[in-house]
């Protein structure tokens, strides 16, 4: 609003309202004079305010000759800022969601903020989705955090986000939002290595630092960890209204020494609104005796701490005792949305249908997966410990191909000329550094001699089918790219391989990876050191067998996660097929975990009374064995839930155990229905209200494969136990599924259905005698009892009419599938089944109970446990790490 008047007009005492200027208020508020006069009438108001009552301070004016409109004036503005003290000291609500919170988001006076927004906007983010969705996530967090002005608070949450998704940037936007709301002391834990908290700080400075530097200390450097500050007063004292940031290492030596300056600093800390944000939050901070009383007692000096753990890989810290004094999130768990043009597990590996998805709409994944054979890993990785001292590495046929498609790529790219300038590969076989330095002399013997043969007409053969082979796979036009012709990606090779360097990574390297001093084309090869939070920059190619076995290790290996802008088309990664089948997997665990996740913000639930379930796996821990010490196997209910075979054996024998059994329900089932229907030209029947023991007898007998853990018969035959017991699922409906125009299979006599093809997912080197055709049982199938037309019906209308029809029964569907089975030209990552002998596959619809019953396949934290016991790490004691 305008003024009303010059500012520099002269003023009476006795003016009205018209003759001062006036400030833009609140919205709903009325404008207040803003002069000096003025401004020395309110400050006699107040002074009169510490003696008299209002009304006889006003009367006091009054004596002064200050006029009625004036007074009134004077009492509206006293009035405002009574106000804005009390909604200071005593914050109040709003519901964002499903939580009261005192944020909703910037203001326009806020200065941290926007400085993020025009940094991102030079760096060519988009104003929507990109900033708008950081925009929203970030102040999620924040809306989640305590007021500032709080007399006392110790908030513990947790953001989820993904591998390499931009977890720095929100935390970077949060710190900035709570800066700007009156935050003063922020404390970042990056990391155990010094690599990442240098790229940590060095963030933070770029985007919040140098753009308001008079707002901001700092008590670490880019090239220095904390070091006791003296006279803790000019940070933290009444007079001093800068920000204050530390970025640490989550060391014991470094975090000792910020506890003793703190608790020294305690007077002075009463005060000081501190926001403490832990990245990789499930690296060192659970479980351990050295590192986690640390943050727990820096923690306790700071009366204003609010505690937020960042982390891609939440599994340990969704497990800690939430009765123990620690840093379960009892205060707030949330998902940070997966970014546009993110590849991330699923979408690199594909996953498993969850109960209640159709599996037709759930993605294999891009096809960039190569498959490194079983017989080359002893070759690039010592097999056991006595092996380590003098292993010296072979460079085989994967890893070079790997390679030689690394130099195309990078050159490929150097055409293009867009995107990240730097070309990385990585090459992580093991955590011994001995191992990493084994392979300089090989892989720099294989980079020399293909420079000096680049006129070899084999070599030029052998990559010239290898780029067209691949690019050949992934199409670029699907990514909306143009495929660089080989002849084009040629003439670069020769600067490619000249520039190429090899670098080992890990704590012993004299040289390390270097992106902020011009471009780096680089072949890294290591082990901690590049697993955890620091971005590979440009990472195309990875070549990947190191051993693990716990979900958060493997997930943070993933270092091909990522942005891959201008190149999409062009990652690749060689690893074992098993490894590969762990990773799809884990992202069925990891969207699984993410929909538990969400019940936070979407019902009336906490992390304090409901718990985050976690799939497990058969041959792979959730975590470490010390951070799942207190975790309890969870409850899953497969109520309204279908279960269905994928993976399958296909020797002989094994299917025709199968095929047996499937025979022996069949016929039981035509002696024992109460009803049956026979519709053979479609290649259904179905026969009722079959005794659920005849159930029972073929989940004895059928035998599900070893890697489908939710296809577990043990469990299934539990769960009926129970649902019959409460009086439920005592009748079944068995029904068969066939392929009208496929050959015929028969289950008894007078009992035939022709063979349905259900094709293999295509792997370069499949695992012998291993199938997975990935979907078994379409959504219609899922109501081959029902009566009526159900085409139209999604899953969820599928289920209710279940529940309203058929409330306590059970269907079990069988399928014979043809041994053969050559998939359609048009399924391009499918080939033949070719088992031994035809297969049965069975799929399980469960009706919805009214009470729940449970099987255990999961675990989680239990609510009502006691203390954690910790476990050590060397490294976290060591200064060098």
């Amino acid at each position: 609003m305008p003024a009303l008047c010059p500012a520099d007009a002269p003023h009476d005492v006795g003016a009205p309202l018209g003759s001062f200027d006036v400030t833009r208020t609140r919205q709903g508020e009325r404008s207040l004079p803003m002069t000096d006069a003025f401004d020395g009438m309110y400050d006699t108001f107040k002074a009169l305010l510490d003696s008299f009552p209002p009304s006889e301070a006003v009367k006091r004016l009054e004596q002064l000759g200050i006029g009625a409109e004036i007074i009134q004036q004077i009492r509206e503005r006293h009035e405002q800022q009574t106000v804005r003290i009390k909604e200071l000291e005593e914050p109040h609500a709003v519901v964002l969601g499903n939580r009261d919170t005192w944020y909703t988001g910037p203001h326009a006076k806020d200065k941290c903020w926007p400085a993020i927004v025009d940094i991102l906007r030079k760096d060519g983010w988009s104003e929507d989705p990109a900033i708008k969705s950081l925009d929203e996530s970030s102040t999620r967090v924040v809306s989640l955090l305590n007021h500032p002005k709080e007399k006392s608070y110790s908030t513990r949450g947790l953001v989820v986000g993904y591998v390499q998704s931009g977890k720095t940037t929100n935390f970077t936007s949060v710190i900035a939002k709570a800066a700007d709301r009156g935050y003063k002391l922020f404390i970042v834990l990056a990391g155990v290595h010094n690599g990442l908290r240098r790229q940590t700080q060095a963030r933070l400075v770029q985007q919040l630092v140098e753009p308001n530097a008079a707002m901001w200390s700092q008590l670490t450097g880019l090239d220095r960890d904390f070091t006791p500050q003296e006279n803790p007063a000019s940070y933290f004292g009444k007079s001093n209204g800068t920000r204050v940031l530390c970025v640490v290492k989550k060391n014991a030596t470094v975090l000792r020494k910020l506890y003793r300056w703190l608790e020294a600093a305690s007077d002075y800390l009463k005060d000081c609104p501190t926001l403490i944000i832990d990245d990789e939050a499930d690296q060192a901070t659970v479980a351990t005796n050295s590192i986690n009383p640390l943050i727990l007692s820096i923690m306790s000096t700071l009366p204003r701490c609010a505690y937020v753990g960042y982390t891609a890989s939440p599994f340990a810290n969704l497990l800690i005792d939430p009765s123990a004094e620690d840093l379960y999130p009892k205060d707030f768990v949330v998902n940070l949305p997966k970014p546009d043009g993110h590849f991330g597990t699923e979408v690199l590996f594909g996953r498993y249908a969850l109960d209640g998805e159709d599996p037709e709409q759930v993605d294999d994944g891009h096809d960039m997966i190569r498959s490194v054979p079983e017989d080359d890993v002893p070759c690039v990785r010592p097999m056991t410990k006595a092996d380590v001292e003098g292993f010296e590495p072979v460079v085989t046929d994967t890893l070079r191909t790997a390679i030689e498609y690394f130099w195309l790529a990078t050159a490929a790219r150097r055409v293009r000329g867009t995107g990240n300038r730097h070309n990385t590969m990585l090459i992580h076989t093991s955590v011994k550094t001995v191992v990493h330095d084994s392979f300089r002399r090989p892989l720099e013997h294989l980079r020399d001699h293909t420079a000096g043969s680049l006129s070899d007409s084999a070599l030029l053969l052998r990559l010239r089918g290898l780029w067209d082979r691949e690019t050949a796979q992934v199409p670029a036009e699907e990514f909306g790219e143009t495929k660089v012709p080989f002849e084009a990606l040629l003439p670069e090779l020769p600067e490619v391989l000249k520039s190429c360097r090899i670098i080992m990574d890990n704590s012993n390297s004299e040289y390390r990876l270097d992106y902020e001093n011009g471009p780096v084309t680089a072949i890294a090869v290591g082990g901690n050191t590049l697993s955890r939070g620091l971005t590979l920059e440009g990472l195309s190619v990875s070549y990947f067998v190191r051993a693990v076995s716990a979900y958060d290790t493997l997930l943070q290996m993933g270092r091909w996660f990522g942005f891959r802008n201008g190149y999409a088309d062009l990652p690749r990664i060689w690893m074992t097929d098993e490894l590969a089948e762990w990773f799809r997997h884990l992202a069925t665990v990891e969207t699984e975990m993410r929909r538990d996740v969400d019940i936070y913000m979407t019902e009336d639930e906490t992390p304090l009374t409901f718990a985050v379930r976690l799939r497990t796996h058969p041959a792979l821990r959730v975590t470490a064995a010390a951070k799942m010490r207190d975790a309890v196997t969870a409850a899953s209910s497969y109520g309204g839930k279908r279960v269905q075979t994928h993976y399958f054996h296909t020797d002989g024998e094994w299917l025709r155990g199968n095929i047996a059994a499937a025979r022996g329900l069949v016929s039981a089932s035509v002696a024992n229905a109460v009803s049956a229907e026979e519709r053979p030209s479609e290649g259904r029947f179905v026969y009722r209200d079959v005794p659920y023991d005849l159930v029972i007898d073929f989940l004895s007998c059928y035998r599900f494969h070893e890697q489908s853990p939710e296809n577990d018969a043990d469990l299934l035959t539990g769960y009926i136990r129970k649902r019959v017991t409460a009086g439920s699922l005592r009748r079944w409906n068995i029904a068969i599924v066939g392929n009208p125009r496929g050959e015929g299979f028969e289950f008894a006599p007078g009992v035939s259905v022709g063979r349905n093809v259900r094709a293999r997912l295509a792997v370069p080197n499949p695992t012998p005698g291993l199938a997975d055709i990935k979907t078994l049982m379409s959504r219609r199938d899922a109501a081959v009892d029902l009566d009526g037309d159900v085409s139209a019906l999604k899953e969820e209308g599928i289920m209710k009419r279940r529940r309203a029809e058929l409330p306590d029964t059970g269907l079990l569907v069988l399928y014979p599938i043809d041994k053969v089975s050559t998939p359609s030209p048009s399924k391009l990552r499918r080939e033949a089944l070719n088992a031994e002998e035809h297969v049965i596959g069975v799929g399980l619809v469960f009706p919805a109970p009214m009470y729940d019953s449970t099987v255990e396949k999961y675990i989680s934290a239990d609510l009502s446990k006691i203390r954690l016991e910790d476990e050590d790490y060397s490294i976290l004691d060591s200064d060098d790490a």
